[in-house]
């Protein structure tokens, strides 16, 4: 078919399946000059690869897209651009499950998924710091500390006196307070801090939603796109006694990147894909910053290759699974329907569910319920 059979030259994501090669070209081709970034990598750090629990979720994900001829020439421009992705369209289209599609395709680890609110703001993404945790245990470790000894007199008359200045002072001073806890066991990388570790391949970062946020989100994003990185201040106010430390990331609390001076900066920009329904308007500097992708509700001939994909059914052989296809096409004329409510309605099928003949009207508005219009 033509989503299957289109490849052009230029694409690094085929959305067909892994491919070491794509990958190499990607790693190796050069950014435009005002996306080469200079981040070091810490060699004592491995980003999670393609194996593990997270791995195969991502995976399992990603490889029942199937993306069209103009998804594939707008992701790629942004993978070659080294630009953010935003994408919009009507909720179940497959916003998200496409930045899971990228990340199979070209073997880029799993995803990292930074879910937006409207409470939302630029440093949850960034990193997290539990400054009342440090606190509290500065605290005990204040209260464990035992006495400190006043000394003892001697007989000579200048000790005696000396232990005496000694114990005065002391007494007036107080107890020595105690060392703070190591500030790295309270820091932890972000979504989006982690996507900016620098490295030689670039993760993918879902920021799902983003239409959701307060306001100044997208525009306090604008200077971490550009700049590729990003200053963590309470690391920054450290750095002449501590000038680097290792703190944990979005992936895992315990894997310790060393991040220096207190900043973190990109070496290869990430796959940044932005997910949007439409429920507000961005600013101009912030489109300009992005590749635009809309995506439109799939018709009966990509409906039957995410099934194939998903289900492994072929639904343009007749029967009932077409009849189901083209069920939806007509329902989703009167209202949105999300495609993975298809997938339901077929997978009951295939558990012998709703298989009574008088069934079929009450099983359709149960699992293809309209998510818009006058009967949602």
């Amino acid at each position: 078919m033509e989503a299957e059979a289109v490849v052009k030259d230029w694409w690094l994501y085929h959305g067909t399946g892994p491919g070491a090669d794509r990958r190499a070209r990607l790693e190796a081709g050069s950014p435009p000059p005002w996306r080469d970034f200079t981040g070091t990598p810490d060699p004592g750090y491995a980003p999670p690869g393609c194996e593990g629990p997270a791995w195969e979720r991502t995976r399992r994900r990603g490889e029942g897209y199937v993306p069209d001829e103009q998804e594939k020439d707008v992701v790629n421009t942004a993978l070659h651009l080294r630009r953010p992705l935003l994408i919009t369209g009507k909720p179940g289209v497959g916003k998200s499950t496409l930045a899971y599609s990228i990340a199979s395709d070209l073997g880029l680890g799993p995803v990292l998924h930074w879910p937006i609110t409207s409470r939302t703001v630029l440093r949850d993404g960034l990193y997290l710091y539990d400054a009342i945790g440090r606190l509290q245990e500065a605290g005990l470790e204040q209260l464990r500390r035992p006495p400190t000894p006043v000394g003892r007199a001697t007989t000579a008359p200048d000790a005696m006196t000396a232990d005496t200045d000694t114990a005065a002072a002391l007494a007036a001073a107080g107890p020595e307070p105690a060392p703070a806890p190591s500030i790295s066991r309270y820091l932890r990388l972000g979504p989006l801090g982690t996507a900016l570790l620098p490295q030689d391949r670039p993760r993918v970062l879902l920021v799902d939603e983003i239409d959701k946020s307060d306001i100044d989100l997208p525009g306090d994003l604008l200077t971490v796109f550009e700049d590729g990185g990003f200053v963590i201040p309470e690391l920054a106010r450290l750095a002449q006694e501590d000038p680097t430390v290792a703190i944990g990331t979005d992936d895992d609390p315990d894997a310790a990147v060393r991040v220096a001076q207190g900043r973190v900066q990109c070496r290869y920009f990430p796959v940044v894909v932005l997910t949007s329904n439409g429920e507000r308007d961005f600013p101009p500097a912030f489109l300009r910053r992005c590749v635009r992708l809309h995506l439109e509700p799939p018709g009966e001939e990509k409906l039957a290759l995410i099934v194939r994909r998903r289900l492994g059914i072929d639904v343009e052989a007749g029967g009932e699974y077409q009849k189901l296809v083209r069920d939806f096409i007509d329902r989703a004329g009167d209202g949105d329907l999300a495609t993975d409510q298809l997938l339901n309605a077929i997978q009951l099928r295939l558990a012998g569910a709703w298989s009574a003949p008088g069934d079929r009207d009450r099983f359709l508005k149960t699992v293809m319920q309209h998510l818009t219009g006058p009967t949602a």
